[in-house]
């Protein structure tokens, strides 16, 4: 469980990084920052889901 709760607070914290690589990419113009950005977002957007996916069916 501790795995777990650090590779969510890992993913956060990456998705976090991408959003604010992508707004620095749109404020100084710098659109592979931007495509960066949304690529990370979608990665460890869909790996979150996954592993609160895992953990609810682990719960239960």
């Amino acid at each position: 469980m501790k795995k777990n709760i650090f590779l969510n607070t890992l993913y956060t914290l990456c998705i976090f990084v991408c959003l604010i690589l992508a707004w620095t990419g749109i404020k100084d113009k710098h659109y592979e920052y931007v495509a960066a950005g949304v690529f990370g977002l979608a990665i460890f957007g869909v790996l979150k889901v996954r592993l609160i996916k895992e953990v609810r069916k682990t719960l239960k």
